[in-house]
C-alpha cells in the first residue's frame, strides 16, 4: 500500500459495502463512554476478549518467522537474509526476527501460537482486494458485510460489543443491521447538548413504518448519541500519539479492559509494511515497535482481573515473495503467518511450514485457510456458531 494512502482511502477502494463501515454504521464513542458502560454493565471475568491487530501493507513473513536452516531462504534473498546467529530460535528450524524479544518470551511461556502457511484459494495480490477478503471472510465473491459485523448482527446488534480504536471503522466490523463503535485514538467525540442536542436526538427516531434505510440511518444516529454518553473525552491521559501509534491504541484497549467495558472485540492497526525496497532495516524497526506494543499490552492486562481472558490476533493481508527484488525489498506474495497471543492461548506451531522451493507462480502455497483461524476464535473465544458467521464449516485449530 503506498504510504501516502490513508486507511480511509483504502477502505473506500476496497469495495466492501459497508458504507456502514464509513458512515451510517459506525457509532463514534469516547473513552469515557466505555468506562461508564463498564460500571453499568461490566463484562464478567471469564468472558473472552479478542483484540485484532491488522498489519496493513503485507508483512514479510519470511523475515518475521525466519526459516534459518533452509538453504532456499538464503538462496532467494542473500542480502535480506538473517544469519542463524541473529535470529531468536523457536522450533522446527524457525526463529523470530531479532527485534521480537517480547514475542520470544511469550513463545517460551507457551502463550504465543504461530499459524504457518495461512491463506485462501486463488489468492489476490492487490492490497485492496486481499484485505477485503480477509475482513469479509469471503474469498469467492464480494460480500457487503464484515465477518465480525455478521457476528454482531447475530448477538444483539450492540455496537459496544466491538470497538475500533481510530476514527474509521474497518469493514470487518460492519454488519447488515449493526456496526461496531469507533473510539478516537486522540481527542474525543463531543455530542451537542441542550436544545440543539435534543433536536438532533429526536431526528434519530424513525417510526416502524419507515423504509428500512431510513430506520437504519436513524438507528446509527441514536447509536452515536448512546456511545457518546458512555465514554467521555479522557483520551489525553493515554499514550496515543496518532492513528499509527499501536502502543497508544493498545493502551486505550487496556484501559477499557481494566474498566470492565462490555466489549468482546477490539480492533487496532499498524501500517507501513509494504517494503518493495530497502526492506531489512525498516521492517526490523517496525517489527520492534509491534513487539514492544503487543508484549507490553499483554503484560499490562495480565495484571488485571481479565488477565486470563485476552486473546490477541495479528494478521496482514498477504505475505511476500520468497525471492528478493533488485531493490532489496520483496514484492506482494500469498501465504502468511498469523500470531495468536495471550495467557488464554495454547502456544506452539500450527499448520505446516510452506516449502520455499515447491511454489505456485513464485509464491508460497498456503495450507491453512484463514477462516479456520476465524472459526477457532469464534467458537473458542466468542462462543459463536462459526458456520453461521462464515457461511461454511472450517477445521478448528487447537490454539484456544
Amino acid at each position: 500500500m503506498p504510504r501516502t494512502m490513508s486507511r480511509r482511502q483504502f477502505l473506500i477502494s476496497s469495495g466492501v459495502v459497508g458504507g456502514a463501515a464509513l458512515a451510517v454504521g459506525a457509532g463514534g464513542i469516547t473513552l469515557r463512554d466505555l468506562m461508564v458502560a463498564g460500571k453499568r454493565t461490566p463484562l464478567e471475568v471469564g468472558s473472552k476478549i479478542v483484540v485484532f491487530v491488522t498489519l496493513y501493507g503485507g508483512n514479510d513473513g519470511l523475515s518475521t518467522v525466519i526459516p534459518y536452516t533452509d538453504k532456499a531462504y538464503y538462496a532467494g534473498r542473500p542480502q535480506l537474509a538473517y544469519e542463524e546467529s541473529e535470529v531468536l530460535p523457536l522450533a522446527d528450524g524457525l526463529g523470530l526476527n531479532p527485534t521480537m524479544t517480547g514475542f520470544k518470551k511469550l513463545y517460551d511461556a507457551g502463550q504465543l501460537a504461530i499459524v504457518r502457511g495461512v491463506g485462501y484459494p486463488n489468492p489476490d495480490r492487490s492490497h485492496f482486494r486481499s484485505m477485503s477478503i480477509w475482513q469479509t471472510a469471503s474469498p469467492g465473491t464480494p460480500q457487503p458485510t464484515g465477518w465480525l459485523g455478521r457476528w454482531l448482527d447475530a448477538n444483539g446488534a450492540d455496537p459496544l460489543l466491538a470497538v475500533n480504536v481510530g476514527p474509521v471503522l474497518p469493514p470487518m466490523l460492519a454488519g447488515q443491521h449493526c456496526a461496531g463503535a469507533a473510539v478516537p485514538s486522540t481527542g474525543g467525540l463531543v455530542m451537542p447538548t441542550g436544545t440543539y442536542g435534543s433536536g438532533l436526538s429526536a431526528l434519530d427516531t424513525a417510526s416502524k413504518n419507515s423504509a428500512p434505510l431510513i430506520q437504519r440511518v436513524a438507528q446509527s444516529g441514536s447509536d452515536l448519541f448512546r456511545v457518546a454518553k458512555t465514554f467521555g473525552p479522557t483520551l489525553a491521559a493515554t499514550k496515543a500519539g496518532g492513528s499509527n501509534d499501536l502502543a497508544g491504541q493498545l493502551d486505550i484497549v487496556a484501559r477499557c479492559i481494566a474498566a470492565n467495558a462490555p466489549t468482546r472485540v477490539y480492533s487496532v492497526q499498524l501500517g507501513g509494511f509494504d517494503f518493495h525496497a530497502d526492506e531489512k532495516a525498516a521492517q526490523s524497526t517496525l517489527l520492534g515497535q509491534l513487539d514492544a506494543a503487543v508484549s507490553g499490552f499483554l503484560t499490562t492486562v495480565a495484571a488485571g482481573s481479565h488477565g486470563l481472558d485476552v486473546v490477541t490476533v495479528l494478521y496482514s493481508e498477504f505475505g511476500r515473495r520468497v525471492a528478493a527484488n533488485d531493490s532489496q525489498g520483496t514484492d506482494h506474495g500469498t501465504a502468511e503467518n498469523i500470531f495468536v497471543a495471550g495467557a488464554a492461548v495454547k502456544g506452539g506451531m500450527f499448520g505446516d511450514q510452506p516449502s520455499l522451493t515447491d511454489l505456485a507462480m513464485d509464491d508460497l502455497k498456503y495450507n491453512v485457510d484463514f477462516r479456520s483461524v476465524y472459526a477457532t476464535v469464534l467458537e473458542g473465544a466468542l462462543g459463536a456458531a462459526a458456520d453461521q458467521v462464515l457461511g461454511g464449516s472450517f477445521p478448528k485449530l487447537a490454539f484456544i
